[in-house]
């Protein structure tokens, strides 16, 4: 099975990551950051990934150390689990729509990190979470996971639709690039030979 747990603690976060690529949805989800808690639900349903994040942070100053910091345990705990990505299908994309919302999210498991986030928020708040902070999660996720990841919300009204559907797109692009493909069995989809070159910063 391919899984992964990640134990991440700092002065300002302690972090416990539990994630199994080859799950069907599960989830157990206690960050201390509700909106983040309903989003981490959506990678995991869409994703069909099992996955398990219980969270401490200083959120008594704001939300931003802890949703970061997510965003970089779980990126370590996929990058363990995909191990040296033999046989996965490399990219993933998907569409998804939520009423008037609509994002579109690609992803390559590359070995370099790189991230292109277009969202223009049409309002800076979602009930208590700030939307600012949606762009810090995916950049602790692909600096640790080493992917390349592009994320554009094509069209949207309520900020809340447009980070469900980046979040719901999310999971369903990182679905397909893990899945294992049986036509390229054992196989490293590249011509180099290796998609395991770069080594994320910790």
């Amino acid at each position: 099975m391919r899984h992964a747990e990640i134990i991440r603690h700092t002065s300002e976060t302690h972090i416990c990551v539990k994630l199994n690529l080859d799950g069907t949805g599960r989830q157990k989800l206690n960050t201390g950051v509700p909106f983040l808690d309903h989003m981490l639900d959506q990678i995991a349903r869409h994703g069909l990934l099992d996955l398990e994040v219980e969270a401490q942070g200083d959120v008594h100053i704001d939300d931003h150390h802890t949703v970061e910091d997510i965003g970089i345990a779980l990126g370590q705990a996929v990058a363990r689990a995909v191990g040296d990505k033999a046989g996965i299908r490399r990219y993933g994309h998907a569409y998804v729509p939520l009423d008037e919302a609509l994002s579109r999210v690609a992803i390559d498991f590359s070995g370099r990190p790189g991230l292109e986030f277009h969202v223009p928020f049409t309002r800076a708040r979602v009930g208590n979470f700030d939307v600012d902070l949606t762009i810090e999660f995916f950049r602790g996720f692909v600096n640790h996971a080493a992917v390349t990841l592009h994320i554009d919300n094509l069209r949207g009204i309520n900020a809340h639709h447009q980070i469900e559907t980046v979040f719901k797109a999310f999971g369903r692009a990182l679905r397909m690039a893990t899945e294992l493909d049986h036509r390229a069995a054992g196989q490293i989809p590249s011509t180099k030979g290796s998609l395991t070159e770069t080594v994320a910063k910790i």
